[in-house]
């Protein structure tokens, strides 16, 4: 009977020091490899989210290439017109008016891929008011 209550007692003790790890690693503060790429990121995406939160589709047009493509795992391979398309479709659908993007800056993140671009990560708050 008490072999079950220490495996318990270990395991937890276990998943305890793991969160504790976890919470330790979210904390630390993201340091650029490239500071000047990380900060041309920053810009450009305050620049998009601004143009969508405006619903502005004449800087959202310039923002992109016209061979761009996005990944989606549900949809698949999305080009430009698509894109614009949806962005098109948000602006109009009357139940999405008030949607908006906002990123949270401290969660930042830019990776550098060299010959390529950069992946940006970070913790994106969408907020949209239904039934009042």
């Amino acid at each position: 009977m008490k072999a079950p209550h220490l495996f318990f007692r270990i395991c937890f003790f276990v998943m305890f020091i793991a969160v504790g790890f976890t919470a330790k690693a979210q904390t630390t503060a993201f340091k650029p490899k490239d500071p000047a790429l990380f900060k041309t990121i920053a810009r450009m995406d305050s620049v998009m989210f601004n143009a969508f939160n405006n619903r502005n589709m004449d800087v959202l047009k310039t923002l992109f290439a016209a061979d761009v493509e996005f990944y989606n795992d549900g949809k698949g391979v999305t080009g430009y017109a698509a894109t614009m398309a949806g962005f098109k479709g948000i602006f109009e659908n009357k139940q999405a008016a008030d949607l908006r993007r906002d990123l949270l800056p401290e969660s930042l993140e830019v990776y550098p891929m060299p010959g390529f671009g950069a992946i940006e990560m970070g913790t994106h708050r969408f907020t949209h008011t239904e039934n009042g």
